[in-house]
């Protein structure tokens, strides 16, 4: 029994005396936890996933000595001393009262679960009362390491003995830990993956529609555009119910995709009122999003909260050329499309980079416009628990609105440019649509235009993996380094 094990126990300890582990659901996430306790000494790791796939779970796990797979959530609950359901949040309410009853006496119970709300009421309604919860949740995908990253822990109803049981099964993670209620964990997440999923799955439905891979064409490529990109193929190679769950169980979550469709369709509008009207109408465009860009980047006072605080995320436009699926070639200013000449005046003494070509980046004012109106505080929700997605998008975002020279540049790609206004039109439709689908409250609603979306997507998503987990790797080591620096 839990209550039995030292809190302190470490893998090195004697087979005899370690917890039995416990695993409810295989998936991505369920075997990443198997591979990782597994490798840091833990034997006694309990497995299952659904009966038909029993035989298939014994023979990939023959060879290994801490991974023991039984034939389903009874057996697994009825020997373990800390389980974690690792299910799709759509099905934890069916998962647990099918086999929450089973739960060893005193033992602890945990879900991996990217949405709390349900996972909490499935376990208070069919835990035994001798049950003790501390959920968890890491905060990355099982394919990025889980050094440094965070690693929520909720101590529900439990004693500080469980709490410090659990943090030392999970310790060889290196994971960082972040202690919330169930309550804060969701509106974390809703503040940090929700919008931030929102922007990437519309930017792919966007290129699916439009049957453009943007990298091939040499206009959007390099810069800041690879990781727009790489984090995109990124998101539609993962299962669609990996984000579906957060985006349809979890209230906040809907507000915020909802806001960001309408972010991105009153800038889209603003743009298309500025470039055909007199320059009320363009200070318009300019006006809102300096507005956001105080309400996000700015303290009280105007100086630069970025840069007086830290170091920007982003690596360099060159070293994330690196990473680039494309490749930047000098475009002839007489093969693109007609655009009037910038004055001097617009961008001061600097002149816009020309190996990157500015556009309206429309995703990412977008963004921060969502986020101001919201009044979410990224870089609060950065030092607390931000996905290795969330970081990156936030560094793009923080890259292109702390540059006076592409701020400017892309306001006045947006207002003049008509190159790229039709893609900026698929976008707005995309994003539009996906508030639509999750609105509906729908998961199959939600799986069809996900899955859609993906089919266009096939072929990619090998070399793209590859580049963004590299990327992503690269951005990770500097900012961990960073935050030793700083002591965060």
């Amino acid at each position: 029994m839990a209550d039995l094990i030292r809190p302190d126990i470490t893998p090195n300890a004697p087979v005899s005396e370690q917890p039995t582990i416990g695993l409810i659901g295989m998936g991505a996430m369920g075997r990443m936890y198997a591979r990782l306790l597994s490798g840091a000494g833990w034997r006694k790791i309990h497995v299952c996933d659904l009966p038909a796939k029993y035989e298939s779970l014994r023979e990939e796990y023959a060879d290994d000595p801490g991974v023991h797979p039984l034939l389903d959530g009874h057996a697994v609950s009825r020997s373990s001393d800390f389980i974690i359901y690792s299910v799709e949040a759509e099905f934890i309410d069916r998962v647990v009262a099918q086999f929450g009853p089973s739960t060893k006496l005193n033992a602890i119970v945990a879900g991996q679960t990217s949405v709390k709300s349900p996972e909490r009421a499935a376990f208070e309604k069919y835990l035994p009362a001798d049950t003790s919860i501390v959920s968890c949740h890491s905060l990355h995908g099982p394919t990025v390491s889980p050094l440094g990253q965070p690693l929520v822990l909720i101590k529900h109803r439990a004693t500080d003995e469980a709490l410090m049981l659990v943090e030392s099964i999970l310790r060889p993670f290196g994971s960082r830990y972040v202690y919330l209620s169930y309550e804060d964990h969701d509106l974390v997440t809703a503040n940090t993956q929700a919008v931030t999923h929102a922007a990437f799955l519309s930017m792919g439905t966007a290129w699916a529609s439009a049957l453009s891979y943007p990298w091939e064409h040499g206009l959007y490529v390099g810069g800041i555009e690879t990781a727009k990109v790489n984090l995109t193929l990124r998101i539609y190679s993962n299962a669609w119910h990996v984000y579906a769950g957060l985006a349809i169980l979890n209230p906040s979550a809907r507000v915020q995709i909802d806001q960001y469709a309408k972010s991105a369709t009153e800038l889209f509008k603003l743009m298309l009122d500025g470039g055909c009207g007199g320059e009320d109408s363009k200070r318009k465009l300019r006006e809102r999003v300096e507005w956001g860009k105080e309400a996000i980047f700015r303290l009280q006072g105007g100086e630069s909260a970025r840069t007086k605080a830290r170091k920007p995320i982003l690596l360099s436009e060159d070293i994330l050329d690196r990473f680039s699926l494309g490749r930047t070639s000098p475009v002839p200013h007489h093969s693109l499309p007609p655009s009037p000449v910038i004055p001097a005046a617009s961008f001061g003494s600097v002149s816009p980079p020309s190996k990157y070509r500015p556009n309206s980046h429309l995703s990412l004012l977008a963004m921060v416009d969502c986020w101001a109106h919201l009044s979410i505080q990224p870089y609060h929700h950065l030092a607390l628990a931000a996905t290795p997605i969330f970081r990156l998008f936030l560094g793009v975002a923080e890259h292109l609105f702390l540059s006076p020279t592409l701020l400017d540049g892309a306001i006045h790609s947006a207002l003049h440019d008509t190159w790229h206004r039709s893609d900026d039109l698929e976008f707005v439709v995309a994003a539009r649509g996906w508030s639509q689908c999750v609105s509906f409250g729908s998961f199959e609603v939600y799986r069809r235009r996900f899955e859609g979306t993906r089919m266009f997507f096939e072929g990619r998503f090998e070399e793209a993996g590859r580049m963004g987990s590299e990327m992503i790797k690269a951005v990770m080591e500097t900012e961990l380094k960073r935050e030793e620096a700083d002591g965060t």
